[in-house]
């Protein structure tokens, strides 16, 4: 599957703010956009004013980014969204939410998004017991996630913790950091999530 090749360290920078696509590096002094906080490029410092339009594609791109979604992929979970009751930004995010990668990330069972895709689609994980490999999968409520036994001795997944063992679980997650095992006690509401998106600007990207 295609995915982004530059340097993610890049993408922070483009966007103006962290995306926590490095895992521990993005906490520490480390961050480039905590040393450069610019966009990339010989004339990254002298931001431009964007336009309605360059403002709303950026918030999308922002969101791609964040959930490590190509533009296909992302388009199909506006389009699910929008036929869904509610408001179709909050559906959006939701739908992105209860992707099972992002929900081992949100449980402190991989330290970026990335990683937590990577180990799901190498079978590390059990969803209500059964093995599975899908990122995309959308979990609900009731769903429980577990490491899977023979990959709970992989010292992979000790290190992971000692990353993001004090990280904030969400409250419509339960962990048993010690089980290596959580569940999804309900669906987030747009509160429980911590991002920096405006998605009503996504929707009227959409909506032209």
């Amino acid at each position: 599957m295609a995915r982004y090749t530059d340097a993610s360290c890049k993408l922070c920078r483009r966007e103006g703010q962290k995306l926590f696509l490095k895992g521990e590096r993005c906490y520490t002094n480390k961050c480039a956009i905590a040393r450069r906080p610019y966009a990339p490029g010989q004339h990254g410092a002298q931001r431009k004013k964007l336009s309605e339009y360059g403002i709303q594609l950026r918030e999308k791109q922002k969101a791609k980014r964040f959930y490590g979604l190509l533009e296909s992929q992302f388009r199909k979970y506006f389009e699910i969204a929008n036929r869904k009751k509610g408001v179709t930004g909050e559906n959006l995010l939701r739908l992105l939410e209860t992707r099972l990668d992002n929900v081992v990330y949100r449980m402190g069972f991989g330290t970026t998004r990335a990683e937590a895709r990577q180990l799901v689609t190498h079978g590390h994980f059990k969803l209500n017991g059964k093995k599975v490999n899908i990122p995309s999968y959308i979990v609900k409520v009731g769903d429980t996630i577990e490491v899977n036994e023979n990959s709970k001795k992989s010292p992979r997944f000790k290190e992971i913790l000692d990353v993001t063992g004090a990280k904030v679980v969400p409250k419509w997650l339960e962990v048993d950091q010690e089980n290596l095992k959580g569940k999804v006690v309900a669906l987030p509401e747009r509160d429980d999530i911590d991002l920096n998106i405006q998605e009503h600007l996504i929707v009227e990207l959409y909506s032209k």
